[in-house]
């Protein structure tokens, strides 16, 4: 079960894929509309079908407009503020019913549909539901399909270097951009997230020891991409050449690190899936 209060995934908010989002959701409308033909659009002025293929994308892609302007709002919210499952949820609902009440002054203004107004807008809530929804639970699992992908690709990818890649520095900035740690990949245990702040574990001559830096996970997640740190929790990222055996318990899933002290990550049930396939590799 998707826990509604974790942070929204970020391959959905990220430019690429809000263009990608934003192109397949219009194609979807269009062939949707042409198809199954909601909105009234029966009640047209006889014209061939080329005519009607125009004047249909005209109106469909007008009313996308409306996911265009929420898509770059989402983009800009996303930068600045952590959005949650639960948020998104009532994003994707507020699409719906502005794109709704779109198509119900359409249908009443233009096509001077005689139906009561709840009752057209009740009609164009139902239709744009299934125009949106569907798109955007097929991109949802598509973007986070090739998420899970990449991260594996760059974990297992030949020719790996970990030697080289363990003695590397990454260094870790604030919120003001100023740096306030450097720390070697192969001395990095894992992060922990905790609302504004972030506590780096990492081993300082055989002991563990913390750097408390004021950050959030999101910002510090693009910096660690391809050095074997990965998230195993919306709390946690775990660099997984640290990590000694896997073992499971009452509490769910558990990565012990191979540190002095007896240091265990937990796993959510969201990453257990790519957390499995890369701990399976390693294996091998």
């Amino acid at each position: 079960m998707v826990d509604l209060k974790q942070p929204l995934p970020r391959y959905l908010t990220n430019k690429p894929n809000i263009i990608r989002h934003v192109v397949f959701t219009a194609a979807f409308a269009l062939v949707f509309i042409n198809l199954y033909a909601p909105f009234g659009v029966e009640t047209w002025y006889n014209v061939t079908r080329l005519e009607f293929l125009f004047y249909s994308s005209l109106v469909i892609l007008t009313g996308v407009l409306v996911v265009v302007v929420s898509r770059v709002i989402l983009f800009y919210v996303s930068r600045k503020n952590q959005i949650t499952v639960f948020q998104y949820i009532l994003w994707v609902l507020a699409e719906v019913f502005f794109m709704a009440l779109f198509y119900t002054m359409y249908e009443k203004l233009i096509l001077t549909d005689l139906r009561p107004l709840e009752l057209v807008l009740k009609n164009s809530v139902q239709n744009t539901a299934l125009v949106l929804m569907l798109p955007y639970s097929v991109l949802w699992l598509y973007f986070s399909y090739n998420e899970k992908k990449m991260q594996i690709q760059e974990l297992t990818a030949p020719g790996r270097a970990t030697q080289e890649l363990s003695s590397q520095m990454v260094g870790f900035r604030d919120e003001k951009d100023v740096l306030q740690l450097s720390v070697k990949v192969g001395d990095l245990l894992y992060l922990e997230a905790s609302s504004n702040y972030v506590t780096i574990v990492y081993l300082k001559k055989d002991r563990t020891a913390r750097f408390l830096l004021r950050n959030t996970m999101k910002k510090l997640e693009p910096l660690l991409s391809g050095k074997g740190i990965v998230r195993c929790h919306r709390s946690f990222m775990v660099n997984f050449d640290k990590v000694k055996l896997m073992r499971k318990d009452k509490n769910g899933l558990l990565l012990e690190m191979d540190a002095s002290d007896s240091i265990e990550v937990p796993v959510s049930k969201t990453y257990i899936d790519s957390i499995m396939v890369i701990f399976s590799r390693y294996a091998n």
